[in-house]
């Protein structure tokens, strides 16, 4: 019998590569629970915006505090912007902030430095789990020793990458455009779009890489990581222009500007980690990847002799055997009889 013709799905992937490493990927990660680990990060992302936020205003406390005339300014400000007394209510808050700025910047590093392990430990046990890898375990204390060096360490990526966008929209880009004395021509402002873009998309594109290919607790391939990293920084440039978009939109209305950025913070943190998950599962289902997968051996066989224990015999098998005896020996008795005589 003929076996069955191939559906269209297995069509596609025989005849384009790109579709069938896109359905590797796709089970790799649906495999390896790539969403729930989404949402674990996702939480933890949240969880450490307030102490962040309160580290924060300790180190504007401090700057405040030093500059006595800049917060002169800002309480004016408040005061002359706000309705009613609550321009008071404002400025006592921002002097019990400055008076309380180092307990609350102790408080804030330790909370932050909380939320960061377990977000920093839940991301790298999901790269990890992409790549199909077995964790080894190292102890607590040198697990979370490493976990933070790698906080740092992306701390650090985040800070270089922002600095880089930052500059490619700021006054260097500006003054170079300047520079090449087209700042008035139409072809200055579109030059100045597109290394804006250019350059905040190699930058996403370099922490996208080390994110996928230094992240995970054991060591991968960064050939691998740097092609799905480059995909992963087109998508996310669109996702955070297209953020950008939302929160402009919804910052019109009283509701929108009170819920409208953590709703987005929300959203834009989930679609980020599963983005980020599945360009990693795309790099650990790339072909090289694949052919040097480690397959474990299958499980032992195992010899399990069987035993047929037999019942005695039944009440009705032994009056049926008891009965046929009888006719046997009247039998036999009678033919016995017959060859005496």
């Amino acid at each position: 019998m003929a076996g069955a013709a191939p559906s269209f799905l297995d069509r596609q992937r025989a005849a384009r590569p790109w579709v069938d490493h896109l359905v590797r990927a796709g089970r790799r990660y649906q495999q390896q629970q790539g969403n729930h680990y989404a949402a674990g990060i996702t939480f933890f992302t949240i969880l450490a915006i307030v102490p962040i936020l309160m580290v924060a205003f300790a180190v504007v406390g401090f700057v405040l505090a030093g500059r006595p005339e800049v917060l002169t300014e800002i309480q004016d400000q408040v005061s002359t912007s706000m309705p009613g007394g609550l321009g008071d209510t404002v400025n006592d808050l921002i002097d019990s902030a400055i008076s309380s700025r180092a307990g609350v910047g102790v408080v804030g590093f330790l909370g932050a430095t909380y939320a960061g392990l377990a977000w920093m430990a839940n991301l790298r046990d999901a790269l990890t789990a992409m790549w199909e890898h077995t964790r080894k375990e190292h102890g607590l204390v040198v697990t979370k020793l490493r976990d933070f060096v790698k906080l740092v360490g992306l701390g650090l990526a985040l800070i270089v990458t922002f600095g880089l966008s930052a500059l490619s929209n700021g006054p260097v880009a500006q003054r170079v455009v300047e520079w090449l004395g087209v700042e008035n021509a139409l072809a200055g402002g579109v030059l100045l779009r597109i290394t804006s873009v250019v350059v905040a998309l190699l930058a996403t594109w370099g922490l996208l890489t080390w994110v996928i290919a230094r992240l995970p607790r054991e060591p991968v391939t960064l050939r691998s990581a740097m092609r799905a990293a480059f995909a992963a920084a087109i998508v996310f440039e669109l996702f955070r222009q297209v953020g950008a978009i939302y929160l402009n939109a919804v910052s019109q209305g009283p509701a929108g500007v009170a819920f409208g950025p953590i709703i987005g913070l929300l959203v834009f943190s989930n679609l980020a980690a599963r983005l980020v998950l599945f360009a990693t599962a795309w790099a650990a289902t790339a072909r090289e990847n694949v052919e040097q997968a480690f397959v474990p051996p299958p499980d032992s066989a195992v010899i399990q002799p069987r035993v047929q224990v037999r019942e005695g015999v039944s009440v009705k098998e032994a009056v049926i055997l008891t009965g046929a005896g009888a006719l046997a020996a009247i039998g036999l008795a009678g033919l016995w009889r017959r060859r005496a005589q």
